[in-house]
């Protein structure tokens, strides 16, 4: 894993369980040097790790399944 020190927040595991919209705003918010993408799940998504991204996996109600993080 790739080395993302001073990233600022790079975890978010309280966004567990609420919109995936109102989840990617406080993520941006709280961390403004990422990128915030909604992913459903099930989706293919590249497998590289990056320090200025976050993907949010959404279920089909757009609720957040897994805790959003950097990478």
């Amino acid at each position: 894993m790739a080395d993302c020190g001073g990233a600022g927040k790079s975890s978010w595991p309280e966004l567990v369980g609420i919109n995936g919209q109102v989840a990617a705003h406080i993520i941006a918010k709280e961390n403004p040097k990422v990128s915030v993408q909604i992913v459903k799940e099930g989706m293919m998504v590249t497998m590289d790790f990056r320090c200025d991204r976050v993907r949010v996996w959404v279920d089909k109600y757009q609720i957040v399944k897994t805790t959003p993080h950097i990478g």
